[in-house]
């Protein structure tokens, strides 16, 4: 086994001991997270394993601020569904950049989007409901109660577009600076949105719960960013 791939492995099983001693995550939820890791490293390399690790600190991190100033938040320790609502779509990339290593193949992209929209998605809901001012419904854009299924503000959707913006960051120091830095912003940012649309009309509806809303919404990130590369 080549020298870096040891080396992943043994950072990787230090991260997610400490994640589940931690109680951040569920046993279920850490073994499930340690797969998504190496299907994402194996096919993706180094910048998307740590666009994840940054995902995951700054989720970590802002599921945890101010929770007394919270109403409805995300759980602080996940279980392995929510871990697949965000990371399974970038997994998948990564999984099948592992097994069919096309050059050019947009996948590294289309995970970076996937990444950036749950990014955005976390850290708009998680922060926005302490740091904003005023709350809006994102489909009538009437007034509306912090912390509900599709309800958005100015302040929440700035934090989630920095968010998006340290996951195409990351993209770029390692890649080189080019247009795709304004596809992951944008996608992550069209997938958070699409996120609070999904929640003010399916989801406080019933019709769907919030781990199929946030598998969706980076699906969606990963549409966008798609498209844009055909423009």
């Amino acid at each position: 086994m080549p020298m870096t791939y040891l080396l992943f492995f043994l950072i990787l099983l230090a991260v997610l001991i400490a994640v589940y001693k931690l109680r951040k995550l569920t046993l279920a939820g850490t073994l499930t997270g340690g797969l998504v890791a190496i299907c994402i490293f194996m096919g993706a390399g180094l910048p998307c394993i740590l666009m994840l690790a940054a995902f995951f600190i700054m989720a970590t991190i802002a599921t945890s601020w101010k929770k007394s100033l919270k109403g409805k938040s995300h759980p602080e320790i996940r279980n392995t569904a929510q871990v697949l609502a965000n990371g399974g779509l970038a997994a998948l990339c990564g999984l099948v950049m592992w097994l069919v290593p096309v050059q050019g193949y947009p996948l590294l992209i289309l995970l970076a989007a996937a990444l950036s929209s749950a990014t955005a998605d976390t850290l708009s809901s998680e922060l926005g409901t302490v740091y904003g001012r005023r709350f809006y419904n994102i489909i009538s854009f009437k007034p509306d109660e912090k912390g509900r299924d599709g309800v958005v503000s100015l302040e929440g959707t700035l934090i989630g577009i920095a968010g998006s913006a340290v996951i195409a960051f990351i993209y770029v120091l390692f890649l080189g600076w080019s247009p795709v830095f304004w596809v992951v912003v944008i996608s992550g940012t069209a997938g958070n949105l699409f996120d609070s649309v999904l929640g003010a009309t399916l989801e406080r509806k019933s019709y769907i719960k919030n781990n199929l809303v946030n598998f969706l919404n980076t699906a969606f990130a990963a549409l966008v960013a798609y498209l844009l590369l055909l423009i």
